[in-house]
């Protein structure tokens, strides 16, 4: 899932800006989310330090601190998100030109002032993201399923634990770091199309190795990093030996 960071001092158009991108994002079903909404910058790159990881950032340039205006805060993003996407959003067209200054890559430049332009560039920033994702030449680090023409499950390998069949008629519920995800598929699906590390240790389970913290070899419980379990068959088991 791809965190959304919103940094805007006015409430008000806070509210209205992240109303906008979570009506876009339900719509079409991104595969995102609103990490954090603040008018505190360091609240923000507070929680780009623990995501560590592709964001995208909506960042207000008139910011009311003593030692961030939005440029700021985009060059202190940049250092933990290299290759994340800065949306600018302000009141001041002119300042554009300042990009250049402080060499930050920007996706785009809103004003604020019309309200329904507004809307439909912040529509069209999101758009954009998920061709990006989709078509990103680093999407082998990625896992990318299309579960429909409106959603697609876009998550890192390396946060990837195991895949399991759910309960639920041709369902699999992907186990992550940070999150699970139930979507439909068939496991089969999944270990076609991925290699290594991942492998398939149970007829309902697909496994992340390099995500395995122990494996009992005597009761096939295999426990993962973050102190979830899974199983292996008997046969299958071998393969995990060390």
């Amino acid at each position: 899932m791809l965190p959304i960071f919103v940094c805007e001092d006015n409430k008000i158009q806070r509210e209205r800006l992240v109303g906008y991108i979570n009506d876009a994002i339900m719509f079409e079903h991104y595969d995102m989310e609103v990490e954090i909404a603040s008018g505190n910058p360091d609240e923000v790159l507070e929680a780009v330090q623990k995501k560590m990881g592709l964001g995208l950032y909506f960042l207000d340039i008139d910011l009311n601190h003593l030692d961030f205006n939005g440029f700021e805060l985009a060059k202190e993003i940049r250092k933990l998100d290299p290759r994340g996407f800065i949306v600018f959003f302000t009141t001041h067209a002119e300042m554009t030109y300042l990009t250049f200054t402080y060499k930050i890559e920007a996706m785009d430049y809103i004003v604020k002032d019309n309200l329904s332009d507004v809307k439909e560039r912040v529509r069209a920033c999101l758009e954009s993201v998920q061709e990006r994702l989709e078509d990103d030449s680093n999407t082998s680090n990625y896992f990318t399923f299309h579960v429909s023409d409106k959603k697609v499950i876009h998550e890192k390998m390396e946060d990837i634990l195991f895949f399991e069949t759910s309960p639920k008629t041709h369902r699999v519920v992907m186990h992550s770091k940070n999150r699970q995800v139930e979507f439909y598929a068939k496991l089969k699906q999944i270990e076609n199309s991925l290699g290594e590390p991942f492998y398939r240790c149970h007829r309902s389970f697909l496994v992340n190795k390099d995500n395995i913290s122990e494996v009992d070899m005597k009761t096939g419980t295999i426990t993962m990093v973050n102190g979830e379990e899974c199983i292996a068959s008997n046969k299958l088991i071998k393969g995990l030996q060390l």
